[in-house]
């Protein structure tokens, strides 16, 4: 990051040259800090509305460690998905107060906004789905946003899912996590006038491919106003669930 740069905005700030507006625009170009083995994303809120998100899987516990120690408690919060308890116990390390969801596998270090506004409504098939669900439970809720939690509704017992109808046609945004077929989203989305995201999840028997039946089920769904993430993405859908709300529909 070039800080020469950064103190010549702040002087025209001062002097009258650029106002605030102007100011943050020209902030957006400062894309990154150099670590060595990574690049940290330091203005992706400016740019996006959310900072980076650390992706934990597969990273050296020493990097992890690394990033939540240059994260200033200043610039918001930072938190990692797919996380396991080792490397929370990590982080603490460098970061006493950061929080652990377990079920979630979400880091959080830092004070995001308070949650509010519309609503994001998660839900599931079965309890198996529920670790997925968690991600964008939590995740949603990091990012802002009300979230309601209907579990265990699928459509081996449909009558769970229209007892809880109230809860579905309240909801801003639904994002339905089931495995197996994922037949769940097509129901859903035949009910609600709210858009639907689906999350197909590696959770179900050998000819349910790891999560490939249930993705192209909700691909093929003649439910029309679903969107469809990635197998076990619970991260995807609360982000793009608060990315929806936030444009104010």
């Amino acid at each position: 990051m070039d800080k020469s740069k950064i103190r010549q905005i702040l002087k025209d700030v001062r002097s009258g040259k650029k106002g605030i507006a102007e100011a943050l625009e020209a902030l957006k170009t400062f894309p990154f800090e150099d670590m060595g083995f990574a690049k940290i994303d330091t203005h992706r809120a400016l740019r996006r509305g959310y900072p980076e998100v650390v992706f934990a899987e597969g990273k050296s516990l020493e990097h992890i460690k690394r990033i939540f120690a240059a994260h200033k408690e200043n610039n918001g919060y930072l938190m990692a998905t797919r996380a396991s308890r080792k490397v929370f116990e990590v982080v603490r390390e460098v970061k006493n107060s950061a929080k652990y969801f377990e079920e979630a596998r979400i880091i959080l270090s830092g004070r995001p906004a308070r949650p509010g506004g519309k609503k994001i409504t998660v839900v599931t098939a079965g309890t198996a789905d529920i670790p997925v669900a968690e991600e964008a439970a939590v995740t949603a809720t990091i990012l802002g946003n009300r979230v309601e939690r209907v579990y265990d509704v699928g459509v081996a017992g449909i009558h769970r899912l229209f007892a809880g109808h109230k809860k579905l046609r309240s909801a801003n945004v639904i994002i339905v996590v089931a495995g197996m077929e994922g037949a769940l989203a097509s129901i859903v989305g035949g009910i609600v006038e709210s858009p639907v995201i689906a999350v197909p999840t590696s959770v179900g028997y050998g000819a349910s491919f790891k999560g490939l039946a249930p993705l192209l089920t909700m691909l093929n769904s003649c439910a029309p106003g679903i969107g469809v993430v990635n197998i076990d993405n619970g991260f995807g859908a609360a982000y793009l669930a608060s990315l929806i709300n936030r444009a104010g529909r």
